[in-house]
């Protein structure tokens, strides 16, 4: 027995030996070789080439060894000696506010304010009678040569048959008397919350200028033309195609006023046809539900009862964490929202209606096991949420929920320390590299040199991530704050940054790739190049790590792949790009601009 055994042994091992040699070799669906490769993986920290299969990164090393891997199904790519980086993650911007990004003419990266003005006047001659013509944020006036804002003359000037209205931040918005009459500027018509104050003239007549905070202007959206579900999903087609033009292959979208399901539909229409070309994670409220009492409990209700729905459930038919849902947020309560406008003295919220709301909202939360996250600019603020979350955890655990405050630009040394603690991250954004000039001029720039405190977050090693917070309160391009936070300027060139407080380029990078992870619970999957990862990669048009200081902020993608698949090319890279369908309406901005600026 004991020989026929062995003898059964043999030849079942010589027949599996014959099946693998006589078997087709399976190669890579994808290869990038001839690259200089950041992996940020501490066992490999460099290489030459990888393998994708089945959207993942299966195998990384030398060219000789990667291209070994390949067979006559392998798609090859000749990086040319460019620099790789792994796919930036912007975990905190708001995509979905930008189903009428058709409609909006983007002073994003514009140089000067003429230029600006220019493009007013030319998209006035092209919008047809009815229609607006828009800016609605991701500008500043810091930007400029001229280092100014438009004055009403030169607007009314630049749109002189057309509403206009030319939207700064949450700050403030100018709006010429089609615009003013539209909205019942100076009547109960007009959406005004506490705060909104109107600029007179020395007669006393309305100037055209608003300065209020968030709702307000949220508000006016409401108030002008939408756009149709196509002009919808052509809108978040050019969002994303505009997000990979920067090198970004995830955004958390961090809640939109329409929320889920609903306010998904444009999305959920380019998953299923798997032209979806980021991936999408998001955090939902449900911002007009009056059927609750609560946004908390409408949440609740929401995603156990209307629209069923699991934390970091995937409703993407196709793609890994494609269409994930990550919790509530960023607001919990409108009375807790404390704005980021720096252009005013920061909004102090009631410490006892913080430590009362916050103890019933998130003891709501923590028994669902809903992850949640809670926009807060200021410190003053941060103490007593934080107050009340000890509360929380010391009735009902915590218990590993993962939870953030999101901006927390002014989070003091104590305050840092007590979040971790708890267990939570921090989702910085890079508003100051925007809007800084004007927190100088409110606050002072010694607190301006050390806000937020870069230095000592990252030394903490609490979970950390750099956001864009696009597209309204900033811009949706993250080089500009990787440049800040590491040359310490903002866009007008002003010193924003103390030197102690800055970051090397190697920390800048992690901020939006590494860090993000951890507030999508992809921490092992996303934000290296390693097998194993998700195959979200790209080429720079420069070498991030040995450009000068000052180029830094032209960084871009040349080629961009998200799941093992090319979403944007550029340069010797453009035929491999897919090919946007058609931009619509006809007399769109977007069409004739493109959503960030480019020299021609």
């Amino acid at each position: 027995m004991k020989k026929i055994f062995t003898l059964s042994i043999a030849v079942l091992f010589a027949i599996a030996l014959k099946a693998q040699s006589d078997g087709t070799f399976i190669g890579a669906d994808l290869i990038v070789y001839h690259a200089k490769i950041t992996t940020q993986s501490q066992s490999q920290p460099q290489a030459s080439a990888l393998a994708v299969k089945r959207g993942r990164i299966y195998a990384v090393g030398t060219d000789s060894e990667i291209l070994s891997l390949k067979d006559n199904n392998t798609k090859l790519i000749d990086a040319n000696g460019r620099r790789l980086i792994p796919g930036l993650n912007d975990a905190h911007t708001h995509i979905l506010s930008e189903r009428s990004f058709n409609y909006t003419v983007r002073w994003e990266g514009v140089p000067t304010l003429q230029r600006a003005l220019e493009m007013l006047s030319e998209q006035a001659k092209r919008t047809p009678e009815g229609q607006w013509v828009k800016v609605i944020g991701g500008w500043s006036p810091y930007q400029f040569k001229e280092n100014r804002f438009p004055t009403m003359d030169e607007l009314k000037k630049a749109v002189p048959d057309r509403p206009l209205i030319v939207q700064y931040a949450y700050n403030q918005a100018f709006l010429n008397e089609l615009a003013m009459k539209a909205f019942g500027v100076g009547t109960d018509k007009f959406p005004g919350m506490p705060g909104t104050e109107f600029e007179k003239d020395k007669e006393g007549h309305y100037t055209g200028i608003v300065h209020s905070y968030t709702f307000t202007f949220i508000s006016l959206e409401y108030l002008v033309p939408q756009a149709s579900f196509e002009e919808q999903v052509s809108s978040i087609t050019n969002v994303v195609h505009e997000l990979n033009r920067f090198g970004i292959t995830t955004a958390l979208d961090a809640a939109a006023a329409s929320g889920y399901a609903q306010g998904h539909a444009p999305i959920d229409f380019l998953a299923k046809e798997n032209r979806l070309n980021i991936r999408f994670p998001f955090i939902d409220i449900q911002f007009g539900d009056v059927s609750a009492p609560t946004m908390v409990d409408a949440e609740i209700n929401a995603i156990t009862r209307r629209s069923p729905i699991s934390p970091r459930e995937n409703i993407d038919p196709i793609m890994a964490h494609g269409h994930e849902y990550e919790g509530t947020g960023e607001m919990l309560r409108l009375v807790l929202h404390d704005h980021e406008n720096f252009d005013k003295p920061a909004v102090i919220v009631n410490k006892d209606s913080m430590r009362l709301y916050i103890e019933e909202d998130v003891a709501k939360l923590v028994k669902k096991r809903i992850p949640f996250r809670m926009h807060i600019s200021y410190n003053e603020n941060i103490t007593p949420f934080l107050d009340a979350l000890e509360d929380v955890n010391r009735k009902t655990s915590l218990d590993g929920l993962r939870w953030s405050i999101e901006h927390a630009e002014t989070i003091t040394p104590e305050n840092i320390a007590r979040v971790k603690k708890l267990g939570g991250g921090i989702a910085l954004d890079g508003k100051m590299a925007l809007h800084g000039d004007g927190f100088i001029k409110t606050y002072s720039r010694e607190k301006a040199l050390q806000t937020p405190r870069l230095r000592l977050l990252v030394d903490s090693d609490i979970p950390l991530a750099m956001t864009t917070d696009a597209f309204r309160a900033s811009s949706f391009n993250p080089w500009t704050n990787i440049s800040w936070m590491i040359t310490g300027k903002s866009v007008s060139g002003s010193e924003m940054l103390a030197k102690n407080n800055r970051l090397t380029r190697a920390e800048a990078l992690k901020l939006f790739t590494i860090g993000p992870a951890w507030f999508e619970h992809q921490e092992d999957e996303n934000g290296r190049i390693a097998p194993g990862y998700l195959a979200d990669f790209a080429l720079l048009n420069k070498d991030f790590f040995t450009i000068s200081d000052n180029e830094i902020k032209s960084v871009s993608s040349v080629l961009t792949i998200v799941d093992g698949r090319v979403v944007f090319g550029a340069q010797e890279f453009s035929n491999l790009s897919p090919k946007l369908p058609e931009t619509i309406p006809s007399w769109s901005p977007v069409k004739y601009f493109g959503g960030y600026y480019k020299e021609n």
